[in-house]
């Protein structure tokens, strides 16, 4: 299998700092890995709620302007959902995803009579309500039967190759997860999972944000036989706040009108990873001296 790696933005906002990076990221270890492997770019606009139209047209001649061509066409992920249902109902045949009736102060309000107050931006861990059946509720998603899948293999545990040695105990630390939301548009994780084994990715390379979802994919991987990637989490570009720097609070496109401005993003987004001087030929090589090795080295 060809070494693959991806970029995967949804259409939500324009590209700025923070997605640069991640963006450059992916391209220089794929490019760091030589002329065979391959950078492919996928729109992750399966939430049709927050994607805006145009926006994934954007982002596309934002790359094209900063160098960062895809070595095959983009695809959509609206354009998949089929492989989405075949997954699902693999799941659904296995007993491993089952329709949910709550909402989430539905979910709040079990925690609470557990003793367990949900903290904003903390994970609401699911406390399994539906998991023996609706009683009368209508269904409002399908979740992942984590907890019946985990048993007693306990933690997921993982080689980040930035972040080392990862694990995480998602029965206790996450629980049953969404697969399909209430509204209809598919749920991030098993989308990103479906994708990736459709894509033959063999890393991926996304921002640090994004660590804490692996274990769920890695799960959802096992479940469904797919192959496990590498992983590579990259640092955060942060706000003059200190939080991460995103479209939610308000991160402005990066300026890619001319040449001159486009070039200055892209030495920006390489400062953000530690990496020296202005040419890409230069990065790949200090790229490959960081993380293109033996990924269970750290371990």
């Amino acid at each position: 299998m060809l070494d693959t790696g991806r970029f995967a933005p949804s259409p939500t906002g324009p590209l700025h700092a923070g997605s640069l990076v991640a963006a450059l990221a992916s391209w220089l270890d794929v490019r760091a890995r030589g002329p065979r492997a391959r950078w492919l770019v996928r729109i992750e606009d399966a939430d049709t709620e927050r994607c805006r139209p145009g926006l994934a047209e954007l982002i596309l001649r934002q790359l094209a302007a900063c160098g960062l061509l895809p070595d095959e066409p983009p695809v959509w992920q609206t354009r998949r959902t089929m492989l989405y249902e075949s997954a699902l109902e693999r799941l659904r045949d296995a007993g491993l995803a089952y329709p949910c009736g709550c909402s989430r102060s539905d979910i709040d309000a079990a925690l609470a009579r557990q003793g367990v107050i949900h903290e904003r931006h903390g994970e609401r861990v699911y406390p399994g309500t539906c998991r023996t059946g609706l009683h009368g509720k209508p269904a409002r998603a399908w979740r992942f039967a984590a907890t019946r899948f985990q048993g007693d293999a306990g933690a997921v545990h993982w080689i980040d190759r930035r972040l080392g040695a990862q694990r995480q105990d998602v029965a206790r630390e996450v629980g049953d997860f969404v697969l399909r939301r209430a509204d209809g548009p598919w749920a991030y994780q098993l989308a990103v999972v479906v994708d990736d084994a459709d894509q033959g990715i063999t890393d991926v390379v996304r921002g640090e944000d994004l660590a804490d979802n692996t274990a769920r994919q890695i799960l959802l991987q096992r479940a469904l036989g797919l192959p496990q990637p590498r992983y590579l989490h990259t640092p955060l570009v942060l706000g003059e706040d200190g939080s991460k720097l995103s479209k939610q609070n308000g991160a402005t496109a990066i300026d890619t009108g001319t040449p001159q401005a486009a070039a200055a993003a892209l030495a920006s987004a390489a400062r953000a990873l530690g990496l020296a001087g202005t040419e890409t030929t230069g990065w790949v090589a200090q790229w490959r001296a960081l993380y293109n090795r033996d990924p269970h080295e750290s371990a």
